[in-house]
């Protein structure tokens, strides 16, 4: 591992490489901040699938990219005379300092839970007006609810323990399968949306990310398809035309070749 010396000589490279490019090249010029954004999205998600498949490599190149996003953004604000690099790193630092009074002050704290609680309370008191306010609108649905969850939590409004949860669960469910009778299709993506909801709040006192749960998921099976799909193919017969048993052969086939 690097030094600290090192490390200050490496980002500052990068900051230079950053005012090289855009000088001299004609695409870096181009950009904006508003043409940036979709590609930070896209290496975030990057950098997600790498952190699933535990590849550690292109965890490295995929922060790279990220980084090298930050440092853009960086330039385009210094540009405009709004805000550099030293502003970004000076205003987290300043941010953590006083949101970790545990470390830099006298405050003790007994555990994690502590910690995400008076993060909350020191949000409030910075002029937030909702716990809920830093939660991106744009996020995705299961990870904004997670969020949702973890905040209110964080000023104790919460489920008093796992098992009550788990009723709550069951409760969304029965009144699910009600509105499934009904055949009302507003009543039933309303009462889905409960169950869901309910299952992230289990998951989360199952201390279990849902949204890496699901992507594991997805993963799998995108794994056990094709390798059904591959198998017709040898077998030179047409996907659509195998039967779903010959499917759900391959299936568990797959399945107990891999034990995934």
């Amino acid at each position: 591992m690097h030094d600290k010396e090192e490390k200050l000589k490496a980002y500052g490279r990068l900051l230079d490489i950053m005012d090289d490019l855009r000088q001299g090249c004609p695409w870096d010029r181009k950009q904006t901040f508003d043409s940036l954004r979709h590609l930070t999205i896209e290496e975030v998600y990057e950098l997600s699938d790498a952190i699933i498949d535990k590849d550690y490599e292109r965890i490295k190149e995929e922060l790279g990219d990220i980084l090298l996003h930050i440092v853009f953004y960086s330039k385009l604000g210094e540009e405009i005379n709004r805000f550099d690099a030293a502003d970004v790193a000076r205003h987290i630092s300043e941010k953590l300092i006083k949101r970790h009074p545990h470390i830099y002050g006298d405050i003790k704290v007994n555990d994690e839970e502590e910690v995400k609680r008076n993060w909350e309370a020191l949000k409030m008191k910075e002029g937030k007006k909702s716990v809920l306010e830093g939660v991106p609108r744009s996020l995705p649905a299961m990870i904004k609810a997670m969020r949702m969850q973890e905040k209110a939590a964080g000023i104790g409004f919460d489920w008093k323990n796992q098992n009550d949860v788990k009723k709550k669960v069951e409760e969304e469910w029965k009144e699910l399968e009600e509105a499934v009778k009904t055949g009302d299709k507003n009543k039933m993506e309303e009462e889905l949306g409960d169950v869901l909801f309910s299952l992230i709040n289990y998951a989360r006192f199952l201390k279990i990310n849902p949204e890496t749960a699901l992507e594991k998921i997805n993963k799998k099976f995108k794994k056990r398809f094709e390798y059904i799909e591959q198998q017709a193919g040898k077998q030179g017969k047409d996907i659509r035309k195998l039967s779903l048993e010959e499917m759900d052969a391959l299936w568990n086939e797959h399945k107990n070749l891999h034990e995934d």
